[in-house]
């Protein structure tokens, strides 16, 4: 009788982001050994201790341990988390140097491994380091992308819930473009148990202003900063946007999920990664999901690409 793959998941970098993506995938019964890398060699040790301990408790078996760059090799699924934490006040741009040159360090002994997996990237800037990453390891578009906007619209589904009442399960919405302050939140596309968001502010004249285009994006841009301002980072929110895609990858769910991900002509944008509407499956980005934008929605999408476009570019000579 065959066995069935272990399903293996090694996540490089043992801070906040990724201890808490270990800690979610831990609870999530979505796999069977988490290895965890860290230039900090102790604190990966004593991360994988602890995580390990929790795993005791759990009424699933999960192998927890630190690893090397060797665990690689087999891993279905690598998590990109390493990077410094945002200061208050710093954009995620503002990360790009330092998380560009932690990212030339990591790229040569991931590459040399030999991993054939699919690789998800967390680290900020997001965009920018998906698509860095993607071509300095030579992996097919589909097999390397970041989480983009998906916390940012998990942000916003909760924003529009507590405006609205309504549980957020009945919400469906999601930011575009850059995870960061260019992002754009496409109210034609957001909708109230299948109602259109515009459809459901003409019935409901009182919620206009909160439910306005203007204040929908101002409380996601700030969402994250809201965060850093008050305890120095997040991770429990990005910790299960982790755990949510690596189940769609592991499960095939072919679940449509915003990512950031190579775009070549899709929006009228070639050669970046934005985030975007795109089909995750067994093997990554199985599809780019393209709406159509109202004008003004697209006009913006196209700003936020420029955005990258040009910290991309900037990348590339690194």
């Amino acid at each position: 009788m065959n066995e069935t793959k272990a399903r293996k998941v090694v996540i490089i970098g043992a801070g906040h982001v990724g201890s808490h993506c270990a800690l979610s995938l831990l609870f999530s019964r979505e796999v069977d050994e988490l290895v965890l890398i860290d230039i900090k060699e102790e604190k990966a040790r004593m991360q994988a201790l602890d995580l390990d301990d929790a795993a005791s408790n759990l009424s699933h078996r999960v192998r927890v341990r630190a690893g090397t760059y060797d665990d690689c090799t087999d891993a279905q699924v690598v998590v990109m988390a390493a990077g410094k934490t945002r200061l208050p006040g710093q954009t995620r741009l503002d990360m790009f140097d330092d998380s560009i040159a932690i990212m030339n360090d990591i790229v040569g002994p991931l590459k040399a491994s030999g991993f054939s997996g699919i690789l998800l990237s967390i680290s900020n800037p997001a965009d920018i380091v998906g698509d860095f990453l993607r071509k300095r390891l030579g992996l097919p578009k589909n097999r390397v992308f970041s989480t983009g906007t998906s916390l940012d619209s998990a942000r916003l589904r909760r924003i529009l819930s507590e405006i609205l009442g309504i549980d957020r399960r009945s919400i469906q919405a999601c930011s575009i473009g850059e995870h960061g302050d260019s992002q754009v939140v496409p109210v034609s596309h957001c909708t109230v148990g299948g109602v259109p968001l515009p459809a459901y502010t003409a019935a409901h004249p009182e919620l206009a202003e909160k439910l306005s285009v203007k204040y929908l994006s101002e409380q996601v841009q700030q969402a994250g900063m809201r965060v850093v301002i008050g305890k120095g980072c997040t991770e429990f929110g990005i910790g299960m946007v982790c755990c949510d895609l690596v189940r769609a990858i592991f499960r095939d769910e072919r679940r449509i999920l915003p990512v950031s991900t190579l775009l070549e002509g899709e929006y009228g944008e070639r050669g970046i990664h934005a985030g975007v509407p795109a089909v995750i499956g067994k093997n990554g980005v199985e599809r780019v999901i393209e709406w159509t934008l109202a004008p003004e929605e697209a006009a913006r999408f196209h700003e936020s690409c420029e955005v990258l476009r040009g910290f991309t570019a900037r990348a590339d000579q690194m």
